[in-house]
C-alpha cells in the first residue's frame, strides 16, 4: 500500500506545489520549486551511488557481524538503508512470491541474517547462529555451551 501511495501522491503533491508556486511568484516560483526538486533528486542519487560504491568493495553476502546487523534492523527500512548498514550486497535467495526479494548476509563466525523485502521495504528477517555441532562443540570463556537462537518476525527471539 505504501508503494502505491508513493507512486500516486508524490507526483500529485509535486504538481500541486508547482501550481502554488506559479500562482504565488509566476515563473520565478516555478524555477525555485524546480531547483529544489532537482537538488533533492541529486542528493538521493549521490547517496545511492555512495552506498553502492562501498558495497562493491566487499564480498557478496558478507557482513562484519550478523548479530549487530539484526540488532539494527527495523521493519519498514528500505533496501538501500540495509545495504548502507551491511556495506555489502546480499546474496539473493529464491523467492516464490512476486515483488518479494530475499537476501542473506553471513559473518565470519557462520551466523547469518536472512531478510525479506516487499517492494524494497523490509518486512521480516531471520537471524541464525551455527549449531554447536557445526562449531565442534565450542565452549565459551565461562565454560558454558553457546546457545542457538533464531530471531524472526520483527526481531522477536525464539528458542
Amino acid at each position: 500500500m505504501r508503494f502505491l501511495n508513493q507512486r500516486i501522491w508524490m507526483p500529485l503533491g509535486l504538481a500541486a506545489l508547482l501550481v502554488l508556486a506559479w500562482q504565488a511568484q509566476g515563473w520565478s516560483g516555478v524555477a525555485l520549486v524546480g531547483g529544489g526538486v532537482v537538488m533533492w533528486g541529486l542528493l538521493h542519487f549521490y547517496r545511492m551511488t555512495t552506498v553502492l560504491r562501498r558495497a562493491a568493495n566487499n564480498p557478496v553476502g558478507w557482513v562484519g557481524s550478523a548479530v549487530m546487523l539484526q540488532a539494527r534492523m527495523q521493519a519498514g527500512q528500505n533496501l538501500l538503508h540495509i545495504l548502507a548498514i551491511t556495506r555489502a550486497l546480499g546474496e539473493q535467495q529464491p523467492s516464490d512470491q512476486p515483488a518479494t526479494e530475499v537476501y542473506r548476509w553471513i559473518d565470519n563466525g557462520g551466523a547469518s541474517v536472512t531478510c525479506t523485502f516487499v517492494h524494497s521495504r523490509l518486512t521480516h528477517w531471520t537471524f541464525e547462529r551455527p549449531s554447536t555441532a557445526d562449531t565442534n562443540d565450542a565452549v565459551t570463556t565461562d565454560g558454558t555451551q553457546p546457545v542457538s537462537c533464531t530471531v524472526s518476525e520483527h526481531g522477536q527471539a525464539k528458542s
